[in-house]
C-alpha cells in the first residue's frame, strides 16, 4: 500500500556502520529462514561480524515488514532487569505507567507486523530467552533476528552459526585477489593509505596474513591499520612471532578465539604505552563518551589532562576508539570487542574501582549540572543530553547501587535527575532506581527526603497516586526528623498533586497554594515547585474560578519566557487553552493547544502531549468537526494506552473524556464514530501530533483501512 504524503515510516533501523563484504550465501540463509521461523539467532565468536551481518540482512528485509524493522543494542545493557525496559526504549515506548512492562510491549506489537533484531544478546541471554519465548507466543506475527555467542534455546529458534571469512587457498579455483578475506583487508587499507592496493608483489604476504588471522574480520581491520606504520611483509613477520609464541613455537594453528585475543593482544602492545592506559581506563564507559568526561574520568599524573585529546587521536587512528560528530563536539566508543579486552588490563592495573568512582562522580556532577540547568534557556539541550548520557548515567547508577557505602551518593545522583525521570520519557526507569535506592538506605537524611518527593513525582505521573501519597507522606515526616523545611514544601506540593488526580480539589487548592506562597517568598526558586502553579490553575479551572486561574497562567508564562523554560510553558499554554475553550475563545484555545503541542515535539513528553490532542478533540466539536474530533480522540486514546495510564486514572480526565465520547457519538452516529475513531488509533504517535496540528491529512476512504506504514 502506498504510503499518503506526509506519513512517516515506522522502524528505528540504524545505518550500516561499515561496508559489507562477502556472505551473500550466508545472508540468502539467514534470510530464507526468517520467512520460515519466527526467531533466528545469528551466532560465531566476538569480532566475527555477527552485528554487521544481521544489520545487513534487517536492510534487505525492511520491505516485507508493513510497520518497519525495530532495533535494540543490548551490548551496553548491565543489569537484565533492565532488559524490557530498554526494548521498550529502543522501540520508543515511553510508558511511565506501573504496568509490567512486558504488557505494554505486548500491546504495542500486537497492533504492528514488524521484525525486532535484538543485538549482542550473550550476556543477557536467559532473560533474552524469556522475554522472546513471551512475544512468540502472544504476538503471532513478530518475527525476532538476534545476534548472541550463544543460542537463546527458544522452542522453534534456527541457530545460524557466522564463520569467519573464507581465507585465501580454502577454495582450490578461487584466485587470491576475490577471496573475502583479502577483500576486506584491501578495502580497510586503502581507506588507511590512500592509493594501496594488492597486487602480484604482495598478493601472497597479503594472503598469508589473511590466513594468519583466520579471516576474522575484526582482526584483519585491526591489522590493515598497521599499514600507516609497517609494510604488509614487516607485519606479517611480527605476527608471526607472536602467533609462534602463543601456540608454544609449534604450527599448530591456535583456536579463532585465540587468532581475535592475540590479534587484539599485538594491536595492544603496538600502542604507546599512554595509549593503553587509557584503553584501560576508557573501558569503563558504557556506550559513547565525550572529551571532557574521558579527561575527568582518566587523567592522573602519569596521564595529564592536556594530553588525553593526543593520546584519543592516537586509538582512533589505530581503529581502536570509534569517533563520530555531533552537534555539540566529537563523541567516542570503544568496539564492544575492545572494551572487554581493556577491562581486563584495568583489572590488572588495579584501577577499576578507582576509575569507577571517577566516571560516577563526572556523572553526578553532570546530572547536578542539568537539574540547576533544567528550567532555563539551555533545556532543550539538556532533554537532549541527558537522552545521550543514558548508558552512562545507568552505569554510575549501578555502581552506587551495588555498594552500600555509596548508597547515599546513590540518592543524590538519582534524585537530581528528576527532571530526566518526568520530563524525558523515563519515570519506570526512575521509578524502579528510586525505590531500589530508598530499600538500601532506610535512615532520614536530607539525600532520602529529596528522593522520596521525586518517587512521588515520578508515581503522579505514572496514575499511581495512593504510591505517590505514601512516598510524599514520608518525605514529610522524614523531613521533620531531619530539620529539612525544602523537602517539607515539595512534599506538600506533591500531597497537593495527588489531591487533585484524585479528585479532591478543595484539598488540591490548600496544599499547592502553600507550595506556590514558599515559592513566591523568594526563598526558593525550585523547579520542582514550578509545576504547582500550572496543577493549581488547572484545579481553579475546573472549579470555575477562571479569573484566577488565567492570572496564574498568564504569571506563569511570563516566568518561564524569563527564564527560557520550555516544557513547563508548553503545560501553562495547555491549561490556558482550556479556558479560552469554555469561555467562547475557540480560535484562541486552538492556536494554544496547537502551540502546546509544538513545544512539546522538543521533548518526549508523550503524555503531556495526549493531553493536549484531547483538548484539541473538543475544540474540533466545538467547531462542528466531528470525525475530526473522532480520529484525534482515537490516536489520543491509543497513546494514553501504549504510553501510560489513559486519563492518569484521575475521576475529573476520565469524566471529560466520557462526555467528549459523548459528544461525538451524537454528532456522527455509531457507526462513523466508530470508523473515524478507528482511523486515528491507525496513527503512531509522531503521525497522531502531525494531525492534530493539521499538518496533514491522512485521507481514509474506506472504513477501517490503515495507513501505509
Amino acid at each position: 500500500m502506498a504510503t499518503p504524503a506526509g506519513w512517516r515510516r515506522e522502524g528505528n533501523l540504524p545505518a550500516e556502520l561499515t561496508s559489507f563484504v562477502g556472505r551473500d550465501r550466508l545472508l540468502a540463509t539467514i534470510r530464507q529462514r526468517l520467512h520460515e521461523s519466527r526467531l533466528v539467532t545469528v551466532t560465531g565468536i566476538g569480532g566475527v561480524g555477527k552485528s554487521r551481518t544481521a544489520l545487513r540482512v534487517a536492510h534487505q528485509v525492511a520491505g516485507q515488514f508493513p510497520h518497519g524493522v525495530w532495533y535494540a543494542d543490548l551490548s551496553r545493557l548491565q543489569d537484565p532487569t533492565m532488559l524490557q525496559h530498554t526494548v521498550n526504549a529502543a522501540l520508543g515506548i515511553a510508558d511511565q505507567s506501573a504496568r509490567p512492562e512486558v504488557e505494554t510491549l505486548v500491546e504495542w506489537l500486537s497492533r504492528r507486523e514488524v521484525l525486532l533484531v535484538l543485538d549482542s544478546c550473550e550476556h543477557v541471554v536467559d532473560s533474552c530467552a524469556h522475554l522472546v519465548e513471551h512475544l512468540l507466543r502472544e504476538v503471532p506475527q513478530v518475527r525476532v533476528l538476534a545476534t548472541s555467542r550463544q543460542s537463546l534455546g527458544v522452542p522453534g529458534e534456527y541457530s545460524i552459526p557466522v564463520a569467519p571469512l573464507r581465507v585465501p587457498g580454502e577454495d582450490a579455483g578461487e584466485s587470491p585477489f576475490v577471496n573475502e578475506s583479502v577483500q576486506l583487508f584491501t578495502e580497510r587499507a586503502s581507506a588507511v593509505v590512500p592509493g594501496f592496493g594488492v597486487d602480484e608483489e604482495n598478493i601472497a604476504a597479503v594472503s598469508e596474513l589473511c590466513r594468519r588471522l583466520d579471516g576474522i574480520p575484526l582482526a584483519i581491520e585491526l591489522a590493515s591499520v598497521r599499514l600507516r606504520a609497517l609494510s604488509v611483509r614487516q607485519m606479517l613477520a611480527l605476527l608471526a612471532d607472536r602467533f609462534s609464541l602463543l601456540a608454544g613455537a609449534s604450527r599448530t594453528a591456535l583456536p579463532r578465539h585465540k587468532t581475535l585475543r592475540a590479534a587484539i593482544g599485538w594491536s595492544h602492545e603496538l600502542c604507546e604505552p599512554a595509549e593503553r592506559l587509557l584503553w584501560a581506563r576508557l573501558s569503563i564507559f558504557s556506550g559513547d563518551f565525550e572529551l571532557d568526561a574521558a579527561r575527568y574520568v582518566c587523567a592522573s599524573e602519569d596521564l595529564p589532562a592536556d594530553k588525553i585529546l593526543d593520546v584519543i587521536s592516537g586509538l582512533v587512528e589505530k581503529s581502536i576508539l570509534l569517533s563520530s560528530s555531533e552537534r555539540a563536539g566529537a563523541r567516542y566508543t570503544l568496539i564492544d570487542t575492545l572494551r572487554h579486552y581493556g577491562k581486563e588490563w584495568l583489572d590488572k592495573l588495579e584501577e577499576t574501582e578507582w576509575v569507577r568512582r571517577r566516571h560516577r562522580d563526572y556523572y553526578l556532577q553532570l546530572a547536578e549540572r542539568g537539574e540547576h540547568a533544567w528550567s532555563g534557556p539551555r533545556q532543550v539541550y539538556w532533554f537532549g543530553r541527558m537522552r545521550q548520557e543514558h548508558d552512562n548515567i545507568r552505569a554510575a547508577l549501578d555502581y552506587c547501587l551495588h555498594d552500600p557505602a555509596e548508597g547515599r551518593t546513590g540518592l543524590e545522583l538519582l534524585s537530581s535527575l528528576w527532571f530526566m525521570w518526568v520530563a524525558c520519557g523515563f519515570a519506570r526507569e526512575g521509578r524502579l532506581y528510586l525505590e531500589r535506592a530508598l530499600h538500601a538506605c532506610p535512615e532520614p537524611s536530607k539525600e532520602r527526603c529529596k528522593a522520596l518527593w521525586v518517587l512521588a513525582y515520578v508515581r503522579n505521573a505514572q496514575g499511581d497516586t495512593d504510591g505517590a501519597l505514601e512516598a510524599a507522606e514520608q518525605c514529610a515526616t522524614d523531613a521533620v526528623r531531619v530539620g529539612d523545611s525544602i523537602a517539607v514544601i515539595l512534599a506538600t506540593k506533591m500531597q497537593g498533586s495527588t489531591a487533585w488526580l484524585q479528585g479532591d480539589l478543595h484539598k488540591a487548592t490548600a496544599l499547592l497554594g502553600v507550595a506556590i506562597e514558599f515559592h513566591r517568598s523568594g526563598r526558593e526558586l525550585n523547579p520542582g515547585l514550578l509545576p504547582a502553579i500550572v496543577e493549581l490553575a488547572v484545579v481553579l479551572t475546573q472549579q470555575n474560578e477562571l479569573g484566577e486561574a488565567e492570572s496564574l497562567l498568564r504569571d506563569c508564562r511570563q516566568l518561564c519566557a524569563e527564564r527560557g523554560e520550555l516544557w513547563l510553558r508548553s503545560y501553562a499554554v495547555w491549561a490556558t487553552s482550556a479556558i479560552e475553550r469554555v469561555t467562547g475563545r475557540t480560535e484562541d484555545a486552538v492556536r494554544s493547544a496547537q502551540e502546546s503541542l509544538r513545544i512539546k515535539r522538543h521533548f518526549h513528553d508523550v503524555l503531556g502531549a495526549v493531553l493536549a490532542m484531547e483538548t484539541l478533540s473538543q475544540l474540533a466539536v466545538d467547531q462542528g468537526d466531528g470525525e475530526r474530533a473522532a480520529r484525534i480522540l482515537g490516536a489520543a486514546q491509543t497513546n494514553w494506552h501504549l504510553f501510560g495510564m489513559p486519563q492518569f486514572g484521575s475521576p475529573f480526565f476520565s469524566t471529560e473524556h466520557e462526555q467528549l465520547v459523548k459528544e461525538c457519538k451524537r454528532m456522527l452516529g455509531e457507526e462513523l464514530y466508530v470508523r473515524s475513531y478507528q482511523h486515528g488509533t491507525t496513527m503512531n504517535f509522531e503521525e497522531a501530533v502531525s494531525y492534530a496540528m493539521g499538518e496533514i491529512d491522512p485521507g481514509l476512504d474506506e472504513p477501517g483501512e490503515a495507513p501505509g506504514a
